[in-house]
């Protein structure tokens, strides 16, 4: 017996942002605020429906980009780091990672719900966004998405989502 196994992937030139950032590691490391043309790419698993489809293409492309273009041209902050403080005020937003201080207008930045703006965490994020934007009946068929955000060139990271039981998990 065969099984067979469908899965779509979209990726285009346009479903590019560019955006700076800065990530810690090794627990006492901040990186410089530097920025990249990062590039954004979805694939979903699922059964074929009633058009011999597992997704439209038109409708995946229109979600990817209106989110590639909210981060578009932004400065992206973690909210969610043990050690770098986010302040925002109506005009400003404050960074600061032990002695080191950003500061930024507010509507140069997205502070993202995140422990750190790495692309595996900007991964994350987009997948979680797009699939609180997608139709819950679409949403019903997907077995499997993956989000992939190149960072730099051939520097690429990767979210799998995994849908059972009508439940959304991250794997």
């Amino acid at each position: 017996m065969t099984t067979k196994t469908f899965r779509i992937r979209v990726t285009k030139d346009h479903l590019v942002f560019s955006a700076a950032h800065f990530i810690t590691f090794n627990g006492d490391t901040c990186e410089r605020l530097h920025g990249h043309n990062w590039r954004v790419a979805c694939e979903i698993e699922g059964p074929l429906d009633e058009n011999a489809y597992v997704f439209d293409f038109i409708e995946l492309k229109s979600n990817l980009q209106q989110l590639v273009n909210k981060l578009d041209h932004h400065v992206l902050l973690p909210t969610k780091h043990n050690e770098i403080s986010i302040k925002e005020t109506d005009l400003e937003v404050i960074a600061s990672f032990r002695e080191k201080r950003w500061l930024f207008p507010l509507e140069d930045c997205i502070l993202l719900p995140v422990e750190n703006t790495t692309a595996e965490r900007i991964a994350e994020w987009l997948g979680e966004e797009l699939i609180s934007v997608l139709d819950t009946d679409v949403k019903k068929n997907m077995s499997k998405m993956r989000i992939e955000v190149e960072e730099n060139f051939g520097q690429w990271a990767f979210c799998d989502f995994e849908f059972t039981s009508q439940r959304r998990k991250l794997i």
